[in-house]
């Protein structure tokens, strides 16, 4: 095991920043839940003690006597602020005298970068592109994700959980985010930071990057395993699976959306349009994990093949 260039990878000024990422990340997550359990179990009290309700402040940290009924904005909340951008500024010009700035020399086309990595944040679209046509990896999923995050307020239904940290009243919003943002996106720059090597082949942590290295895996589309050849046969039969899997993955977020009673009041408050929009949008994130799978494991390059486009 070659730890040294492990080592090398991880001290590269480039790549400190997502190294501090593996760690915080996980931690103000684990905080933020942390908060929510708190939050969540205040509310089972007071919904089991209403005389309770009709008293307690519901926070988790309810107002004790002696502490000041008003906190202003100067000094408390201006003194906080102040001392954590001296902290913050602090730490950037450590970190600018400390660590070189990642420059390299002018572009030479007589001698490529081997990897040639993107900026850490579109590595996650870089490492789609093993899995999708350019198109769909650099433009549809990238429209695809803003148009999403535009669309949350229009088709979020549920009013409450807002100011406040909570599972129990947002359960699917937080398995979306935790889904989407960790285990995918956070999960894509990882792999093409640490994982892909010289000629963007799968080296795991503690491998040596060899750049003569090899490797003979044939991947085939879905219609030819099963004997499909023409077409016409491979558009048809692309388009059933792919509509069926949609159908599949379509029940699994309806379970989802109504997992707990909860859940199944906001699913009676929307409309036709804000339950498909939720849908599409869920439906079409789980599919990045499954094409993944279906690749790394079965060495399947594509489903559905058309001359127009392929998935």
């Amino acid at each position: 095991m070659d730890w040294h260039q492990l080592w090398e990878i991880v001290s590269t000024p480039d790549n400190i920043p997502i190294v501090a990422l593996l760690f915080l990340i996980p931690f103000y997550t684990w905080y933020g839940l942390r908060q929510a359990r708190a939050n969540d179990r205040l509310l089972g009290d007071l919904e089991n003690d209403p005389q309770k309700a009709k008293t307690h402040h519901r926070k988790t940290f309810p107002y004790k006597p002696g502490w000041p009924r008003e906190v202003h904005v100067w000094p408390f909340l201006m003194r906080i602020e102040f001392l954590a951008a001296i902290i913050v500024t602090a730490l950037l010009i450590v970190w600018s005298i400390t660590l070189n700035a990642p420059l390299e020399e002018p572009a030479n086309p007589n001698l490529t970068m081997n990897p040639a990595k993107a900026p850490w944040y579109f590595l996650g679209l870089q490492e789609m592109l093993v899995y999708f046509d350019p198109w769909i990896a650099g433009v549809l999923f990238p429209t695809l994700i803003i148009i999403g995050l535009m669309a949350i307020p229009y088709v979020d239904a549920n009013p409450l959980g807002n100011g406040y940290y909570t599972f129990r009243q947002r359960p699917v919003a937080i398995l979306a985010f935790c889904f989407g943002f960790l285990g995918l996106w956070v999960l894509l720059i990882i792999i093409g930071t640490f994982i892909r090597g010289p000629g963007w082949m799968w080296f795991w942590p503690g491998e040596t990057w060899d750049h003569n290295r090899l490797i003979f895996e044939v991947n085939r589309d879905l219609p030819d395993i099963v004997g499909i050849t023409g077409s016409a046969g491979k558009i048809v039969f692309g388009g059933m699976v792919v509509g069926f899997y949609y159908l599949l993955a379509g029940l699994l977020v309806h379970k989802v959306m109504t997992i707990n009673e909860f859940t199944r009041k906001i699913y009676r408050r929307m409309s036709l349009l804000q339950y498909l929009t939720i849908q599409f949008f869920a439906v079409t994130m789980l599919g990045l994990p499954v094409k993944i799978l279906l690749r790394q494991l079965f060495r399947i390059k594509y489903v559905w093949v058309t001359p127009w486009f392929n998935v």
